[in-house]
């Protein structure tokens, strides 16, 4: 495969190794070409457009902000080039059904990085609970974001190019985990709030949501932590609590050992999924599989996080 990679900025470079260590990173985009010069023995390009069409790779990975996603996706299915593209799938219902029929229509392979389902204590939760009965599932997110990091980049904390705050950016990985255990909820109830960074940021640093389901959740998000905690998820069935953090499961109190310690690539909050995932990604294209994780699948946490905006504290249901 000849993969091009769009967005070379902090998690570009964490799909970049993984490119460069599978010897299939063809050429890089970025509008900033200060983080195009470690890349000085590949095609560089401030265009993406001009990329796809004169280095026409195979595939391309998105790691662009959030706002040029559904675009940049929908240029590269249209050539018929595999997609791999980093959550959030878009920010706006317009832009998934935009995604959705552009995925339909081309013979390319399409995928989100949702790589925390590929880190072993979340796949062993998932085959573990595949026979059990579930009645609800806790999410937490407690983290630390101060004002440097909204000020690293000019799209981070505005409404119109991240799309919101906590859910749809640092959330989203466990959210998305909850949506995997407990499916769709029918309803969303929640209440977002800037709490710590009002002179910092247009949108949420703290969320709580509630899904109306069979079965529901909770789930809990904060950039306000004085400092990173692990994220949790807790699953309550007939009879036994899970509680889930990173490396860690344990079901009613008694510690399960089920696999070796790992080094996640990046930051330590991204796991070790992202190789899993890109691997997957190929071997799907390889062998004719479409990927699990497409545009409908992605697109289930974003239309929770956006019930969740648009709820004020009223129930919002789901199509």
């Amino acid at each position: 495969m000849r993969t091009a990679l769009t967005g070379a900025g902090v998690i570009g470079s964490v799909h970049a190794v993984i490119l460069q260590k599978r010897g299939e990173l063809c050429a890089v985009c970025d509008i900033d070409e200060k983080k195009l010069e470690k890349y000085a023995s590949l095609p560089v390009y401030t265009d993406y457009v001009r990329m796809l069409d004169e280095v026409k790779p195979d595939a391309v990975h998105i790691c662009t902000p959030h706002y040029l996603h559904a675009q940049m996706i929908c240029e590269a299915l249209s050539r018929g080039v595999h997609t791999l593209c980093e959550k959030p799938l878009c920010i706006s219902l317009d832009e998934i059904e935009k995604i959705k029929r552009a995925a339909e229509k081309s013979e390319a392979n399409f995928g989100v990085c949702l790589q925390n389902r590929y880190n072993g204590e979340n796949l062993y939760i998932k085959e573990y609970l595949k026979d059990k009965k579930i009645v609800s599932v806790t999410g937490t997110v407690a983290w630390h974001r101060d004002g440097a990091y909204y000020a690293s980049a000019p799209w981070r904390g505005k409404q119109s190019t991240e799309g919101g705050g906590v859910l749809i950016n640092q959330a989203l990985h466990t959210l998305d985990l909850v949506l995997w255990l407990t499916g769709a909820p029918e309803t969303v109830t929640a209440s977002v709030s800037n709490l710590t960074l009002q002179n910092a940021i247009e949108v949420e640093d703290s969320a709580v949501i509630i899904g109306k389901g069979d079965p529901g959740f909770v789930f809990f998000a904060t950039n306000g932590s004085p400092a990173d905690m692990p994220v949790e998820l807790t699953v309550k069935t007939d009879d036994e609590i899970i509680k889930v953090t990173p490396g860690s499961v344990v079901i009613n109190g008694e510690a399960i050992r089920f696999r070796e310690k790992y080094e996640a690539l990046g930051k330590k909050c991204y796991g070790s999924g992202h190789e899993a995932l890109i691997n997957d990604f190929y071997d799907c294209i390889s062998n004719g599989r479409k990927f699990a994780i497409g545009a409908e699948e992605a697109a289930r946490s974003v239309k929770v996080i956006l019930a969740a905006y648009a709820s004020g504290g009223k129930p919002v249901r789901l199509d």
